[in-house]
């Protein structure tokens, strides 16, 4: 398997923006910000939820949400508040909203197929 990075920004509820550079990870459920990039745009926890690391260890997060900007498109999606440490992931619900998919082959995010049916 390749790796796949896509640089991108978030904004939070009152406009402030940061540069991210996010890993595409198609296998994450959501979208992770680092402890700093969400601290600067001054993202609160709504709420919190349990999840599964690749070890099976259980760990607990805060939610949160932002506007989030990449090459293809934009919008408002839920975000893991990281801790300390943690690095930016891009995850399936966020390309999902934005109707984007990974190539698996070319390594790159395309339109998704959409259905409406």
């Amino acid at each position: 398997m390749g790796i796949t990075y896509i640089d991108g920004s978030v904004a939070g509820p009152k406009g402030k923006k940061v540069s991210v550079r996010f890993l595409v990870d198609s296998g994450a459920s959501y979208t992770l910000l680092p402890h700093s990039d969400w601290q600067a745009i001054g993202l609160k926890a709504k709420r919190e939820m349990d999840f599964t690391l690749a070890d099976g260890a259980i760990v607990k997060r805060n939610i949160s949400e932002c506007h989030i900007t990449l090459p293809q498109g934009e919008g408002h999606t839920p975000v893991i508040l990281g801790e300390p440490g943690d690095e930016a992931l891009l995850g399936a619900v966020t390309l999902e909203i934005l109707g984007l998919v990974l190539n698996p082959f070319t390594r790159t995010l395309q339109p998704m197929r959409m259905m409406l049916a």
